[in-house]
């Protein structure tokens, strides 16, 4: 008797501890960064379309996505009539379509993320050149901001 007992109360305990995980799991947000560091329009919309694809299946609520730029990957943001302004980008993407697809994900909870080192070295001014950028968006260092990122346990996309 003092056997089954023992098996009986070690299942409950077994069950409980297997529904505190699940519950944990449950309430726990998915942490992703997708990496954008190329300037191709097309690719930097599908990645923009991923993200959303993203958002659709899990839920804006149980997400905390970041997409971070650099390099050319800043010129989703870099707004087209600064082109000529900035150097060393071949584009600038932030046109109409860009903007409304980056506003989406933004309120979305998305949050958008610029190298410093490339605004400097490219001397884009972050106030004039940028789509929606501000001070809180820029890091000191996108690859660096990647490997933040990875360290605290983001998961990492490269679309």
């Amino acid at each position: 008797m003092k056997r089954l007992m023992r098996i009986v109360l070690a299942g409950l305990i077994g069950l409980m501890a297997w529904g505190g995980v699940a519950s944990a799991a449950e309430g726990a947000k998915q942490k992703v960064v997708y990496h954008v560091n190329g300037d191709n329009p097309k690719q930097q919309a599908g990645a923009l379309r991923n993200i959303q694809n993203h958002i659709n299946a899990v839920g804006a609520e149980k997400l905390d996505l970041r997409v971070v730029m650099h390099g050319n990957g800043v010129s989703m943001v870099l707004l087209p009539d600064h082109l000529d302004k900035v150097k060393g980008f071949k584009s600038a993407n932030a046109d109409a379509q860009m903007q409304a697809r980056i506003d989406g994900l933004k309120n979305q909870g998305v949050q958008f993320k610029v190298c410093a080192n490339t605004l400097k070295g490219r001397k884009v001014n972050m106030e004039d050149d940028l789509y929606m950028v501000e001070q809180a968006d820029i890091v000191p260092s996108g690859v660096a901001e990647l490997g933040i990122l990875q360290a605290q346990g983001y998961s990492y996309i490269k679309p």
